[in-house]
């Protein structure tokens, strides 16, 4: 998996998920998700709410698998390269990263099948219960509001040409 994380490419792809992924973090650090929706400001909330928003891009990219698959690849890459500086930032050793990104990866695939099937089947508000919040008891209104977002997140994100994410370029809506 390292190895993949690693590797350079030409093709355009890495520039734009550079881009798609400066967007992912600008949306997951948005004041109000901690200050008014209850998501723990923590090393565990803020990984949450970029693994949220990543999840978004991926599952919009997806659409449009052939086009995409190298995007979605790079994006993916990019996250979990961030991850992995901000482990040994933390001052976590390096035979410690390693696992901890295998540990992160995995987590983030369950996420994807939860809010997947959540977004798909319903179901969104446990999905958010078990992962953006973890540990702490959210508030119905903090969930419904999160909840809400997800969805029309998703449908904004639909709604975006596959050139333009093609590009890096990639909007999401307010929180509300």
């Amino acid at each position: 998996m390292l190895a993949r994380l690693f590797r350079r490419r030409d093709d355009g792809s890495e520039a734009a998920a550079d881009s798609l992924y400066r967007a992912v973090l600008e949306a997951a650090r948005r004041p109000v998700l901690f200050a008014e929706l209850g998501v723990p400001d923590t090393l565990d909330g803020r990984y949450e709410m970029v693994a949220l928003h990543t999840f978004l891009v991926l599952r919009r990219l997806k659409r449009d698998h052939r086009a995409t698959v190298v995007l979605a690849q790079a994006l993916f890459d990019r996250m979990f390269m961030d991850f992995d500086n901000v482990l040994r930032e933390a001052g976590v050793g390096d035979l410690g990263v390693g696992r901890r990104v295998k540990q992160m990866a995995t987590g983030f695939y369950g996420r994807i099948a939860a809010y997947d099937a959540g977004l798909d089947g319903g179901g969104i508000e446990e999905a958010l219960r078990r992962n953006a919040y973890g540990t702490v008891a959210p508030a119905d209104q903090a969930l419904a509001r999160l909840s809400g977002y997800l969805r029309r997140a998703d449908d904004a994100l639909a709604g975006q040409a596959t050139a333009d994410l093609g590009a890096g370029r990639v909007s999401f809506p307010d929180i509300g």
